[in-house]
């Protein structure tokens, strides 16, 4: 092992490293010195610097070892041979026989052929690669966890040389994409709906680390112990402001990032990168560093976006650290603002001025980040997935936040902004429109009445059943109380949030469907498997049986969160009539354990199955006589019907809901159930679509459950329909089917004052 490979080895290299970045000097003749200390104190026969040049290259900088005369002459493409395999995926390596790796590119000038191993970590500042350091051995080398842990420390020194000592041009740093003044327009996906003008500001935290060895880490200990308690009393005070100590689904959020710095894993790794010679911040910044690097190989959307959660704590802790924690004071905004990162964490938002922050724009994030769901509290319209955003946005850019077609527009031309000046304007009294009807009963012009519910999954979307004048809550997602603990919820955590929705609903029926995990819901703190399909693997009730006492557990706090009301209980994904008996025996059950228990049991029970998997329609006849109630499941139905990913953008609008074979599913289903006279409703994104809601109502369905900013376009809608003459028309269409049903429908509105 090298003498650096324990803390105070690792302590000494980095004073003497600090001494070099003292000393006057070039930042080159720093760069040699530092690569020739780092060689013989990790005995190692080369240490090499590559330094990112524009363009994604990497160019070596600095050597001890290789010739001399490959300095600056020497480049490799990100991606390309090891160095370029570090640069890429931001992590470590450590090869005892590198030669023979399969990225391993032989580049004669620089005569390493006569070295066998290589570790090499990249050089991170931000979360961005801004080099790699690398030592190689002639014979064959297993390089040691603390000795990989010692060169990513003293990475962190070459960062803030090349960030400070112009060793590259400052121009070179910056990213060189989308910084013209042209007009452009990004894609993205929205995450909080609405449309937004304003200019755009930064969310790029100003942390400036000058300190980065430690004379006396237990001072540093002390330091950071000190900071943890001031950021946990910041936090809590955030908790008490009187727009977050409301409750709702938003709180949970953050009292469940509240909780991350309790992590106990988290401080206990600061810790040892303290006692490896850090100071407590850089040993902060070096923790987030490692986390990020090893993130960036999940593809688990809800693990990553975790990451944003922690970037905040880091962050928020630093600050603390440094003296800069005045956070209870919101930054200053231009009275319009369009906020644009890279990612955040669900209290940054709250740091900002609420009057003035008009629209959030991500590079990354996804509908089930913290932060968007604070968003959609605070009704600010959010879009992420914007690809290069941080790239092709400058400070005091004019911005246009359409977050209902899940667009940027970046410095648009007049036309542009008069385009959506108006489309505003519009909204506004749209919204307005909506509201002023929002009591008044959905019916069609001809008496046909029709039932609108919303869907939710938070508790902060329970209210918008007053707000929209809605008949109750058609689906509950459970199972995003679950996506957001840190753990299983038990019980009384589980009874809790389901009697506060009941509480909330004023009476209203609330349709709970039990936990549908799996495809893209996932759980960060349990592992499964990996599976080539998830989507149709084993997810929803396929898991629910197999882990009986899970469903148990969820049905026993449903049962106790009733009160003695009325509840209502639906199985997701059911694909065989079987697996509906087994869910309904189950909750037979825990009905009988609260009875002999002498627990108060609902006043009544009604029980469902979701339609999602074609094959359940086959079983119907058997199905209807054992339930209360079908509900299909829009989204999914159509997902397996045309065994396309909805989840695939290239396929996201190849098959219309309203297309033939769609069209003629939903009809039997729904002729099977009225038949019967069991209770029928549709849920997903066609119960929100207008245009489709006009077939569903010429196929036989009367009950709806939408998104709740849904409710008020398909309430107007219904309000002007005449569904008599539509199902004269539907007569027509359906004697001479046509592959075209939307715009046939669209016409049809057009013709007879329709409001779309």
């Amino acid at each position: 092992m090298s003498q650096s490979g324990s803390p105070s080895g690792a302590r000494l290299l980095l004073k003497r490293l600090r001494n070099i970045m003292a000393q006057p000097g070039t930042p080159q003749t720093r760069l040699d010195q530092i690569v020739r200390i780092i060689a013989g104190d990790m005995v190692a026969e080369v240490c090499s610097t590559y330094v990112m040049r524009a363009g994604q290259v990497l160019e070596l900088f600095a050597t001890e070892g290789l010739k001399q005369e490959a300095v600056h002459q020497t480049r490799l493409r990100v991606g390309e041979g090891l160095i370029g395999d570090i640069a890429s995926h931001a992590r470590p390596l450590a090869l005892a026989d590198a030669q023979h790796h399969p990225q391993f590119a032989y580049r004669p000038e620089t005569g390493e052929e006569v070295y066998q191993s290589l570790m090499g970590v990249p050089i991170l500042r931000s979360g961005r690669v801004l080099g790699v350091l690398a030592v190689q051995n002639r014979t064959r080398r297993h390089y040691t966890e603390e000795e990989v842990e010692t060169l990513e420390t003293v990475a962190m020194v070459l960062a803030e040389l090349i960030i400070s000592g112009n060793v590259v041009s400052q121009a070179e740093l910056a990213p060189e994409e989308g910084i013209a003044v042209v007009a452009m327009r990004l894609d993205g996906t929205t995450l909080a709906p609405g449309i937004a003008k304003g200019v755009a500001v930064l969310h790029q935290p100003d942390i400036t680390i000058t300190q980065l060895v430690a004379e006396d880490p237990l001072k540093e200990i002390e330091r950071l112990d000190d900071a943890m308690g001031a950021m946990k009393l910041a936090l809590d005070e955030m908790l008490a402001t009187t727009d977050v100590a409301a409750g709702g689904e938003h709180r949970e959020v953050l009292e469940t990032y509240r909780m991350f710095a309790e992590d106990r894993g988290w401080a206990s790794r600061i810790v040892e990168a303290i006692e490896s010679g850090l100071t407590a911040e850089a040993a902060v910044q070096k923790v987030q560093n490692d986390t990020r690097a090893r993130m960036r190989e999940i593809t688990d959307p809800y693990l990553r976006e975790r990451l944003a959660d922690l970037d905040d704590l880091a962050n928020r802790l630093q600050r603390h650290l440094l003296g800069q924690a005045d956070i209870q004071q919101p930054r200053e905004l231009p009275d319009e603002t369009i906020l644009v990162a890279r990612n955040m964490g669900p209290a940054e938002l709250l740091d900002y001025d609420r009057k003035k922050l008009k629209g959030v724009v991500l590079e990354e994030g996804t509908a089930t980040a913290h932060v968007a769901i604070v968003a959609r509290a605070l009704d600010v319209p959010v879009l992420g997935r914007c690809h290069d955003l941080m790239a092709k946005v400058l400070p005091g850019d004019p911005l246009i936040v359409d977050g209902d077609n899940a667009q940027l527009y970046v410095r648009p031309a007049e036309d542009i902004q008069q385009t959506y000046a108006e489309a505003m304007r519009q909204r506004s009294e749209r919204q307005q429109a909506f509201a002023a009807i929002r009591h008044l009963p959905a019916v069609t012009l001809d008496g046909t009445e029709v039932t609108l519910m919303i869907n939710a999954g938070l508790l902060i979307d329970v209210p918008q059943i007053e707000a929209q004048g809605a008949a109750g809550i058609g689906l509950y997602r459970t199972e995003i109380t679950f996506m957001v603990a840190q753990s299983f919820p038990d019980v009384a955590r589980q009874r809790d949030v389901y009697k506060r929705a009941m509480d909330a609903s004023n009476g209203k029926p609330v349709i709970f469907r039990t936990l549908d995990i799996g495809s893209d819901k996932v759980l960060s703190y349990w592992q499964r498997d990996s599976e080539e399909n998830p989507a149709m693997g084993w997810r929803a009730i396929r898991i629910s049986l197999d882990r009986p006492a899970l469903l148990r557990q969820q049905l026993r706090a449903l049962i106790l969160a009733a009160e003695g009301r009325p509840l209502s209980v639906m199985f997701p994904m059911v694909a065989e009539a079987w697996e509906f008996e087994e869910a309904r025996a189950l909750l037979k059950l825990e009905l009988d354990r609260a009875a002999q228990a002498g627990q108060q049991v609902p006043s009544a029970v009604k029980v469902g199955a979701m339609i999602e998997v074609p094959s359940l329609y086959f079983q119907l006849d058997t199905l209807l006589d054992r339930l209360d109630f079908v509900s299909v499941g829009s989204n999914d139905l159509k997902q397996f019907l045309y065994a396309a990913d909805r989840g695939n953008p290239r396929l996201a609008d190849r098959y219309d809901t309203l297309a033939p074979a769609m069209m003629k599913l939903l009809g039997m289903i729904a002729a099977a159930a009225n038949a019967q006279g069991k209770s029928l409703s549709l849920c997903g994104e066609m119960a929100g679509d207008p245009i489709a809601v006009m077939a569903l109502l010429c196929l036989g369905f009367r009950q709806l459950s939408m998104a709740p900013t849904s409710i008020g376009p398909v309430r107007a809608m219904i309000r002007s329909l005449d569904l008599g003459r539509l199902l004269s028309y539907w007569a027509e269409l359906q004697a001479r089917p046509v592959s075209d049903l939307r715009s046939r429908l669209l016409v049809f509105a057009r013709d007879h004052g329709v409001a779309l």
